[in-house]
C-alpha cells in the first residue's frame, strides 16, 4: 500500500484531497444543520442535502484513487452513488409525511410554517385545522 501511494501522481492526489474536503465539508454542514435546527420538519432537509452531495464527492474522490492506483478504470462506486441518490430523497419524503401524518392524527397546533413546506402543500390544506 505503501508502494502505491508513494507512486500516486501529485495531480490524481490533489484531486481525491479536492473531492475528499468538498463531500466531507458537505456532510458536515448536514450534520451541523441538524444539531441546529429545532424543529424535525427543518431537520430533516440539512442531513438530506449534506448526505447526496456530500456523498457524491467521496464517491468521486474514491472513483479516482482507485481507477489511479488499479491502473484500470474502477467505476461500481457510481452504484453507492445512484443508491445513495435515489433513497435519500425518498426517505426524506416518507419521514415528512409520516411526521406530518402524526401531527394531523394528534391534532397538534404546533404544525409551523416548515411543515406546511415539507408536506408540499399549496392548496392550504394545512392552514385549515
Amino acid at each position: 500500500m505503501t508502494d502505491q501511494i508513494d507512486q500516486f501522481p501529485v495531480w490524481a492526489a490533489i484531486a481525491v484531497s479536492a473531492f475528499l474536503v468538498l463531500g466531507s465539508t458537505l456532510a458536515l454542514i448536514g450534520a451541523i444543520g441538524l444539531a441546529r435546527f429545532t424543529t424535525f420538519y427543518e431537520r430533516i432537509h440539512a442531513p438530506t442535502l449534506g448526505t447526496s452531495w456530500g456523498a457524491g464527492g467521496i464517491v468521486m474522490a474514491s472513483m479516482i484513487f482507485f481507477t489511479i492506483s488499479e491502473s484500470r478504470i474502477v467505476i461500481h462506486e457510481i452504484l453507492i452513488g445512484i443508491f445513495v441518490t435515489v433513497t435519500t430523497p425518498v426517505t426524506l419524503m416518507l419521514l415528512a409525511r409520516a411526521a406530518l401524518h402524526r401531527d394531523r392524527a394528534e391534532n397538534n397546533p404546533v404544525l409551523g410554517k416548515a411543515a406546511k413546506s415539507a408536506a408540499g402543500s399549496t392548496d392550504g390544506a394545512v392552514e385549515e385545522r
